[in-house]
């Protein structure tokens, strides 16, 4: 099983930014934990990050027949890009948008998502923990077996 993990903008900031929100763990280390832990639930991970919308779009586009899913922060995207949202759903690959605070307990532009109606689940508000989830869920969601 293959799965894709794609982080929006300002996350390759993780570590130094907000830390009291965010936590003081790199990007590195969330990627390399979530490679590991991949590696116990026999899943093959793909970590991608970027700041720029495209390169996010087409990363949606290339998953298909690639990847039997995505775990995604799109970070402020998650709240106006509908070029994103448009992305998510010319796909047949699952996705599972992923945020690290709970979004829904901070400023109140932040608990509207515009791209998670177009994914299968939200989590939000659990750290790193909320993507090892997210990959647990859609190993379940495929049955664990190859597209």
């Amino acid at each position: 099983m293959k799965i894709l993990v794609i982080n929006g903008p300002n996350l390759n900031r993780l570590g130094l930014r907000e830390p009291e929100v965010y936590g003081t763990k790199s990007l590195t280390e969330l990627e390399q934990e979530l490679i590991n832990f991949a590696e116990t639930q026999k899943v093959e991970l793909t970590c991608f990050q970027s700041n720029h919308e495209g390169d996010i779009i087409d990363a949606i586009h290339e998953s298909e027949n690639q990847f039997h899913g995505i775990v995604m922060n799109p970070g402020a995207f998650t709240h106006y890009s509908y070029a994103i949202r448009d992305a998510i759903v010319s796909v047949t690959t699952p996705v599972i948008e992923v945020h690290i605070s709970n979004v829904h307990k901070r400023e109140s532009f932040r608990s509207e998502s515009v791209t998670a109606a177009a994914t299968v689940g939200q989590i939000v508000g659990l750290g790193f923990q909320g993507y090892r989830l997210a990959i647990l869920a859609l190993k379940e969601l495929r049955g664990g077996t190859q597209k």
